[in-house]
């Protein structure tokens, strides 16, 4: 649709034109209410939809109090964790129908609202007054002079704005890339303890024992359970160690409790670096595993690639994006916003009174302002990470782990048997 038009058309609007206008006229008053701040004494509720995978870290009830469904108290509910339905619905073909259906609802574009009301402010100021001083249209499209003859009209020329769109552009998306770099980062680092804490815990079970003494299924069980709770421990403290101190640690003083004896529970949450004394506490717990020294090294590695996953959370969790980088980046894109309004004035001269011009410059500023908005959430990934979903997973898993039976005390008929009924097909 024909909605910029060159500076340099002097025919009639066309149908298209005013169709466009139209249209953006139209949105204008809902774009107002999408972005007007909330009232702090009066909460509303929205309904959330529960997802179907046991591991959703989106809201706990259907009722949301309205202030956290945007902004940093909307982040908690930003921890999904996909499975099949989900990805089903995520490709399916109504997807864009949907995602347009909810915009006014999203929370990127309602924390933006201070900086597209400045914008938009602009606009309607840059109209109003070039109407008193340029003359204007009234309803009955009878042109009148301006009223005030003796001040100029605010307008500037298109070319500059058009010429730092390049730089802008790049920068966006600099911007954007490296904070999903940080992210995407930070996913892989759970990754690797998800992945790992698993490895750990198959070589425990299934190494445990040596020199073929005989092994007693009670004192075993204690030990391979110790090696389980530690290593829960471990990403349980380090989840904690990333995470708000007013969100998470009456969480993790109480699971902890819940899940070890006292004295162990009291030396991880007196620690001043809870996931070093968990891992500390872990390695114990291996060393007095009755194995051969070699098997114990290479349980061990293990423990090094967390305390990797753990400094490398840790220097994301300390060192943003350049700092001079960023508010470099607010200053040209709000700049650019700001000033943009008087650059669009002679452009949507085909509307009446070029009114049209405030509900494209609103448009343009929330989803400019958005890139860069989403760029921010996603600069610091831990608050958005589902890492309790993460935690528990690893400890449901670790605990099935060590319940098996392990080395020397499988039957290997019985083993044997239950792979090839595992392996063999469906009749």
């Amino acid at each position: 649709s024909y909605i910029f038009p060159s500076s340099s058309h002097r025919g009639k609007p066309s149908s298209t034109m005013h169709l466009s206008t139209l249209f953006l006229l139209a949105l204008a008053p809902l774009q107002t209410n999408a972005f007007a701040p909330q009232p702090l004494a009066t909460p509303r509720v929205n309904a959330a939809v529960q997802s179907s995978t046991s591991l959703q870290m989106g809201p706990p009830k259907p009722n949301i109090v309205l202030q956290e469904t945007y902004g940093e108290g909307s982040r908690k509910y930003r921890r999904t964790v996909y499975t099949h339905n989900e990805w089903v619905k995520h490709r399916s073909s109504d997807r864009f129908i949907r995602n347009l259906s909810s915009i006014f609802n999203s929370g990127v574009y309602k924390s933006l609202s201070r900086e597209v009301l400045a914008t938009t402010v602009v606009a309607s100021f840059i109209v109003a007054w070039n109407g008193l001083t340029g003359g204007y249209t009234d309803l009955d499209g009878v042109q009148h002079e301006a009223l005030i003859n003796f001040l100029p009209m605010l307008t500037l020329p298109l070319t500059p704005f058009t010429l730092l769109s390049p730089s802008l552009g790049l920068l966006l998306v600099f911007r954007t890339n490296t904070s999903y770099g940080r992210w995407d980062e930070a996913r892989k680092f759970w990754g690797l303890n998800i992945n790992h804490t698993r490895d750990l815990n198959r070589m425990a079970t299934a190494w445990y024992g040596h020199d073929g003494i005989p092994i007693d299924p009670t004192t075993r069980a204690e030990d391979l359970r110790q090696v389980s709770l530690f290593t829960w421990a471990f990403v349980r403290s380090m989840k904690r160690h990333l995470s708000p101190p007013d969100e998470d640690e009456a969480a993790f003083v109480q699971e902890l409790n819940a899940r070890l004896n006292p004295s162990q529970a009291g030396a991880i949450v007196a620690a001043v670096h809870r996931p070093n004394r968990a891992l500390y506490d872990l390695s114990v717990a291996i060393d007095r595993l009755p194995m051969h020294f070699m098997r114990k090294n290479e349980i061990n590695k293990n423990l090094s690639i967390f305390e990797d996953t753990l400094g490398g959370s840790e220097r994301l969790l300390s060192s943003p994006v350049p700092l001079f980088y960023t508010r470099h980046t607010a200053r040209f894109l709000s700049t650019w916003l700001l000033l943009l309004p008087f650059a669009m004035y002679d452009p949507f001269k085909g509307s009446w009174n070029h009114v049209a011009e405030i509900p494209a410059i609103a448009l343009a500023s929330v989803f400019l302002f958005g890139i860069e908005e989403l760029a921010t959430q996603l600069e610091e990934p831990f608050t958005i990470l589902p890492m309790q979903g993460f935690c528990d997973k690893i400890g449901a898993n670790c605990d099935e782990i060590v319940s098996w039976r392990g080395q020397g005390l499988d039957d290997n008929e019985v083993v044997i048997q239950d792979n090839i009924e595992a392996m063999a097909p469906s009749r």
